[in-house]
């Protein structure tokens, strides 16, 4: 009998063992292909102040809090904004 109680302990805490394995195995691999998915599509989208194109954020230009798809938009929001503060 009281070997019979000994082996259901032992096969329960191997069971919660092998359980909370897996469950950290399967949390990392999706971790894992989050961060392959991210690196492959070149990050997230921003939109520039100026045209309203989504660009990814690897290639577009911040300023002043502000995202840009290239220089030229980002001259312009930010002429128009010191003209804007002159009135």
């Amino acid at each position: 009998m009281n070997l019979l109680i000994i082996r259901l302990i032992i096969f329960a805490v191997v069971l919660y063992a092998g359980l909370k394995l897996y469950r950290m195995y399967r949390e990392w691999k999706l971790e894992h292909d989050r961060e392959q998915i991210d690196s492959r599509d070149g990050g997230s989208m921003v939109r520039c102040s100026w045209c309203k194109v989504h660009v990814p954020e690897q290639e577009a230009m911040r300023a002043r809090g502000e995202w840009f798809c290239c220089g030229d938009h980002r001259d312009k929001f930010l002429a128009e904004q010191s003209n804007a503060d002159d009135d």
